[in-house]
């Protein structure tokens, strides 16, 4: 509050003392408020808010001591300073006024000088006492606040170790559903890791985002999860397969999609892309639906390379273990009959990493697929699980 713009209500009956207190107060610069009555003062209380009240003890209708105890009982008024103005000088009036609340006295015939003075004094009282309370008020607020932020990042935290400790189980799930189908076929836990691998490999490099990079990631070792509802002599035959064999056989990427279809997870939904589609190609050759180009969803189109050239250097009862050199040159000519030439090129240009992942998960010191006995493969597969969500809390 700036001083010379603070507002003065003086209460007299009288309008000769009204109009010697203004004449004493506006050279300084006060706005003087001039009220004649207790009422008309509790009136002007509530309109105008004065900032400091000079109030005659003697008027008609309230006293002052009355004026006084009202205006210091209310919440709203209590903080406005009141100099009491007495023509007696006596202790009793003093200890009444108080009693009533009044900050300061004057004695009429009031001093110029002391009047100034004791307005002033009082005014930088209220302010100072503003100032603290305004003070007070704000540091309560920011404790306030601190405490409340406290309380959201501990409900936040919580919130979301629940939901991590939810997604950790929810992929370990997924995980569990490439290892039913896994351990049913003759693929291994290091045909998981490399085909995830694979995978985001080449989707990084073809410039998907990164949370769909992850999704293909998460989603690629479901690719042949449909192979649980193919039955053992199909799936397990050693020799060559029938056509009638084939067709059955050509059904798990139906069945994939029907075990992970109708979610609204987005995670899943991607997985059941990548199961109905990882055997169709480019030139509309595949199956199931015999989808050519574009038609097929990129997810598919870029795990059935990973997939194949898996197949390729890996050994399998069907086909001989071929080198990296040879099935390099059998996809490049496949490039546009078999692959997406552009998932192609993404492929070639990054082979530096895709041997890299080759070598890091072998599934033996020579690179050709072992065929552990069934306890070794349940070892294996729960150490490819570990793997799998392992590296998700890394990445988080």
């Amino acid at each position: 509050m700036e001083q010379n713009r603070a507002k003065i209500m003086v209460v007299d009956d009288s309008k000769l003392e009204r109009k010697l207190m203004a004449a004493y107060l506006m050279p300084h610069g006060y706005e003087v408020i001039e009220v004649q009555n207790g009422n008309a003062a509790l009136d002007t209380v509530k309109t105008t808010p004065p900032d400091l009240i000079v109030l005659d003890l003697i008027l008609e209708g309230m006293s002052g001591l009355e004026i006084c105890r009202e205006l210091k009982q209310s919440e709203d008024t209590r903080l406005i300073p009141i100099v009491m103005v007495t023509a007696y000088g006596d202790k009793q009036s003093r200890i009444e006024g108080l009693e009533a609340g009044a900050d300061d006295f004057l004695i009429k015939p009031v001093d110029r000088g002391e009047l100034v003075a004791r307005v002033k004094s009082l005014l930088k009282v209220k302010a100072y006492y503003e100032y603290a309370r305004l003070k007070d008020y704000y540091q309560n607020l920011e404790d306030a606040v601190k405490e409340k932020t406290a309380q959201l990042e501990s409900a936040l935290n919580k919130l979301q170790e629940a939901n991590l400790s939810l997604t950790q189980a929810y992929l370990d799930t997924l995980y569990r559903l490439s290892v039913a189908a896994e351990y049913r076929d003759e693929d291994t836990a290091g045909h998981i890791k490399r085909i995830s691998h694979y995978s985001a490999v080449i989707a990084a490099k073809l410039g998907v985002s990164p949370e769909l990079t992850e999704m293909i990631f998460r989603a690629s070792p479901l690719h042949d999860v449909g192979k649980i509802g193919i039955p053992d002599h199909v799936l397990l035959k050693a020799g060559k397969l029938s056509a009638a064999e084939w067709e059955i056989m050509r059904r798990h990427t139906v069945i994939g999609a029907k075990i992970l279809g109708g979610s609204n997870n987005r995670l899943l939904q991607v997985a059941e892309q990548i199961a109905i589609s990882h055997h169709e190609k480019f030139d509309g050759s595949g199956y199931p639906f015999g989808l050519a180009g574009q038609k097929i969803p990129l997810v598919g189109r870029i795990v059935a390379l990973a997939d194949v050239f898996d197949a390729l250097t890996n050994k399998r009862v069907y086909k001989p273990l071929y080198s990296n050199e040879e099935a390099l040159r059998i996809i490049r000519q496949s490039s546009g009959s078999h692959f997406d030439p552009e998932v192609v090129e993404v492929f070639f240009k990054a082979t530096d990493e895709i041997f890299e992942i080759q070598a890091n998960f072998r599934d033996d010191k020579t690179g050709l697929l072992s065929h552990p006995d069934p306890v070794n493969k349940v070892s294996g597969m729960l150490q490819a699980g570990a793997w799998y969500l392992g590296s998700y809390s890394k990445e988080k």
